[in-house]
């Protein structure tokens, strides 16, 4: 009901006029909080709803929505704000209570009921089964410092600006290629599933994201950094795909809301701290440099993770 809330009391004192930044902090707070119950239940409910077998194309579905979402949202927040301010929270609102109906005629198959322990046992379960899973360990690890070295989203207004020389429209596009190459990849994968050597392809998938950094990175041409941009989307739903089934799979049912509560955890860090790290490396370095190193380092750290964790790579299968 947070969500719901929120936006409604955002919606009104816009309305009214009565907006502060204090108010818009304390609403980005109780939506992040909102947001750290959500992921890791939605997580744990996909593997129980999916029909048997199909949780790969399941995963490519939802994270197809998901990028729809992430290209349309922010164009019908911008249309619904440019009629009324107010709008766009009455529209947010709108879609939560669609989504929360939606949501009440969701079935999922019995589960397995967790252990009873202490408050202790119940709070670090979840860490504890993935340190004594290496499978699941690398995976999660992996992306945490892939992301965390390949932010150059971050460094894309400094691109548009001063290396591509385009205006807010070439900015857009540049912001909109990742998702439309996720897109059309989730589309792919969920006609298509992967069915052999899912491990493997999934670090070749992370290579694909770092050399697409780079080439982005060195790109002076906006085709091509449009091109590369769409390709490291691509090369990051795959990855995502495989990574989040091979979690799922590899996780009991009582254990998966801890599990992807930690995920979640391992996955907010690596997206916010690496656009913090794109930032002070490229003020440090340049935009250049910066966004080349992190392409070099996400490919450094895809090596790495292949000789780390032999079982990771030597998946064969997500059945």
């Amino acid at each position: 009901m947070a969500p719901k809330a929120t936006a409604l009391h955002l919606g009104v004192i816009t309305y009214l006029g009565a907006v502060s930044e204090v108010q818009i902090f304390i609403a980005t707070f109780v939506l992040g909080i909102a947001g750290a119950f959500e992921s890791p239940t939605t997580a744990a409910l996909l593997p129980l709803i999916a029909p048997q077998g199909s949780l790969q194309r399941a995963t490519a579905v939802a994270s197809g929505a998901g990028q729809v979402a992430t290209i349309t949202g922010p164009a019908l927040g911008g249309f619904a704000y440019a009629i009324a301010p107010h709008l766009a929270y009455a529209v947010m609102l709108l879609f939560w209570i669609f989504g929360m109906i939606l949501t009440g005629f969701i079935r999922p198959r019995p589960q397995a009921v967790a252990k009873e322990g202490t408050d202790s046992d119940n709070i670090f379960a979840g860490v504890r089964f993935i340190r004594s899973n290496p499978a699941i360990l690398g995976t999660i690890s992996l992306d945490l410092f892939a992301v965390l070295f390949g932010g150059v989203t971050a460094l894309l207004p400094i691109y548009a600006r001063d290396i591509l020389q385009t205006g807010p429209m070439g900015l857009g596009i540049l912001r909109a290629a990742p998702a439309v190459g996720a897109l059309l990849m989730t589309m792919v994968l969920a006609r298509h599933a992967i069915s052999r050597h899912v491990g493997l392809r999934m670090f070749q998938a992370v290579i694909v994201f770092g050399l697409a950094t780079i080439v982005f990175a060195l790109s002076s041409w906006m085709w091509l950094s449009v091109l590369s941009l769409a390709i490291l989307g691509a090369a990051d739903t795959i990855s995502v795909v495989i990574r989040f089934s091979l979690v799922q799979l590899s996780t009991p049912d009582e254990m998966r809301g801890r599990v992807g509560a930690v995920n979640f955890l391992f996955i907010n860090a690596s997206n916010q701290l690496g656009q913090f790290e794109s930032g002070v490396a490229a003020a440090l370095l340049g935009a250049m440099p910066a966004a080349v190193l992190g392409g070099v380092a996400t490919v450094a750290v895809a090596l790495l993770w292949m000789k780390l964790f032999p079982s990771l790579r030597q998946v064969e299968s997500l059945e």
